[in-house]
């Protein structure tokens, strides 16, 4: 069950003491499907932005952006976002800047490695619970909206993500028409009947011909079991 729920996640470690974050790599990244590195807030930023982690673990102190800094960067492009604080204990008075950030748990070092993976556990099984099964080995995870093959993520874009989340929103078997999607998906912009069928295509090209159903002149559907 353990190994199951971690395997789903994608995780980003952000920490300047390098010792640390090799003996956490080492300790508990394999349990997971990512376990990406940053030395400090600035590339723990940039790292969020590209890679879309579903748990971040970070320090407080570090040069060039500290980690309570970036929290709150990430906090504007996702209030969701489980966020885990590492901090020496010298930097205790930062623990209500931490809750007003809408961290989720500090850990004052050191600690044990498995206590750690223990809380994650934790986390990843909230998450889980917010996964749909759908057809052909797919799951959706409507609070990262993160889509999996068995345990491997599928890269999507942002607009694939509002998409799936749109159909999933609905109760199953609900068919949502085209403007529906237009206006969800790509608000004001104005997109083609055509453009729209080309987005389908490619999504299908990276998942399944079966995923999205086509249903003619009323809209599209997800297959779920």
């Amino acid at each position: 069950m353990k190994s199951r729920v971690l395997k789903y996640l994608k995780v980003l470690l952000v920490e300047d003491e390098e010792k640390l974050a090799s003996l956490l790599q080492n300790a508990i990244g394999d349990s997971f499907h990512s376990f990406s590195l940053a030395k400090d807030g600035e590339e723990g930023l940039e790292k969020f932005l590209k890679i879309s982690p579903d748990i971040i673990i970070t320090d407080i102190m570090m040069p060039n952006l500290t980690g309570l800094e970036m929290a709150r960067e990430i906090r504007k492009i996702d209030s969701d976002i489980p966020i885990i604080v590492l901090s020496a204990f010298s930097e205790s008075d930062k623990f209500l800047d931490a809750i007003d950030i809408g961290v989720v748990k500090y850990f004052i070092k050191p600690f044990d490695p498995e206590e750690l993976l223990d809380y994650i556990q934790s986390v990843g099984e909230k998450l889980d619970s917010k996964s749909i099964e759908l057809c052909d080995s797919f799951t959706f995870n409507q609070t990262t909206n993160n889509l999996y093959k068995n345990t491997r993520y599928v890269s999507l874009t942002k607009n694939e993500k509002m998409f799936l989340k749109l159909l999933l929103e609905n109760a199953k078997d609900t068919i949502v028409g085209e403007d529906t999607i237009k206006i969800s998906v790509w608000q004001n912009e104005e997109v083609s009947s055509e453009r729209l069928r080309s987005f389908i295509k490619r999504l299908r090209s990276k998942t399944s011909k079966d995923l999205i159903i086509n249903i003619k002149g009323q809209g599209y559907k997800i297959s779920r079991l």
